[in-house]
């Protein structure tokens, strides 16, 4: 009996978080169990099998489409006379895990994600993909519950008026850094820039590699990553801040 009043007591409490998160974010919600749903990681359920909720991937999957076509109508509007090719390299640097990340980090995501005890000790690349994948879930949960209108405004307040896309386009920062400071070093010295591994630590389950980037003999800057790609271009991000490029 005992038992069956602290589950109870439990799932009241998480109503009231999951309504207070509703609030937060400016949705009032008929079925508050859509927004729990998106903040469940797979990983809860394994240890929480009685839970009476499932995981968010579902509604990541509709909540992704949404995000694409209410991004992609944005742009559409805003640049006429922009070719398809451009208009896909915009929404690229429009919805990409940072961006999304930051929109999770701004309407206090992660104080509401269900995970196992494992997915909340660990930080860092692997907890930014988990939220911004429960962003998507949030905006197919606001979509199923209060319909396009209600997830295309969630989108232009939490991510479209929040990013200067004006800026975006004018420093060409939907181009990877790798390939900017490709382009950059090119111009400004005719040299193309190399990679050159510094250092690689770690077991072949949690590998980190340093990386350098060089222009000639001279590295011009150092960077670090679970793999050569990231740590590539966090060495390219940290090239053209010192270049000023």
């Amino acid at each position: 009996m005992a038992w069956t009043r602290a589950i109870g007591n439990q799932m009241t409490k998480m109503k009231t978080d999951f309504e207070k998160f509703a609030e937060q974010i400016g949705v009032e919600f008929d079925d508050i169990a859509l927004l729990r749903a998106a903040c469940t990681h797979r990983s809860y359920l394994n240890e929480n099998k009685k839970s009476g909720t499932e995981h968010n991937e579902r509604l990541e999957f509709l909540g992704d489409a949404v995000l694409e076509l209410v991004v992609t109508s944005f742009l559409f509007r805003k640049y006429p006379k922009k070719a398809e090719g451009e208009l896909t390299a915009f929404r690229s640097a429009l919805v990409n895990t940072v961006s999304l990340t930051k929109v999770a980090q701004s309407i206090g995501l992660n104080d509401f994600m269900l995970l196992s005890r494992g997915e909340a000790k660990d930080g860092g690349r692997a907890r930014s993909v988990i939220l911004a994948n429960a962003v998507e879930a949030v905006i197919g949960a606001i979509y199923m519950d209060r319909g396009y209108n209600a997830a295309a405004n969630f989108i232009s307040n939490h991510l479209l008026n929040t990013i200067d896309i004006e800026e975006i386009v004018k420093n060409k920062s939907w181009i990877d850094a790798k390939s900017r400071f490709q382009e950059r070093a090119q111009e400004k010295t005719g040299i193309t820039p190399s990679y050159r591994t510094l250092k690689e630590e770690g077991p072949d389950h949690d590998k980190k590699f340093t990386l350098g980037v060089f222009l000639g003999d001279v590295q011009v800057a150092t960077g670090a990553g679970p793999s050569k790609q990231e740590a590539e271009q966090k060495a390219a991000e940290k090239a053209l801040d010192i270049k000023g490029w």
